[in-house]
């Protein structure tokens, strides 16, 4: 994790954080979480096709700086579904840890 989210998190949230990660099959659990994904991307095209036919609203709210789900994978949505409206965080992946509130006044404003 940056420093820099490191220090947002606070000590006591680092801390849990860190048994968690050392906790028993925690690897291997993340392993197969990575290794799946490549049956998410198998059905983009279902995900793709259900947001053209049915436009709904969606709100993306992106870390810009995540290096996992980079943000042009946002901005996507735009294509299949005109209505997205993206909002791009200072944040990497874990935005609702760091800019919880902003993602709720976004939430509000959007969905309100």
């Amino acid at each position: 994790m940056p420093h820099r989210d490191r220090a947002a998190h606070g000590q006591p949230r680092w801390l849990h954080l860190r048994h968690r990660l050392q906790a028993p099959g925690y690897a291997e659990r993340q392993l197969d979480l990575i290794f799946d994904y490549q049956n998410n991307i198998k059905r983009y095209p279902e995900f793709q096709a259900y947001l053209r036919q049915h436009q709904p609203r969606l709100l993306a709210v992106w870390g810009k700086n995540d290096p996992s789900f980079i943000y042009p994978g946002a901005e996507a949505f735009k294509q299949d579904d005109p209505h997205t409206e993206v909002d791009l965080l200072d944040s990497g992946h874990f935005a609702l840890e760091t800019h919880a509130s902003t993602i709720t006044q976004l939430i509000i404003r959007y969905f309100g």
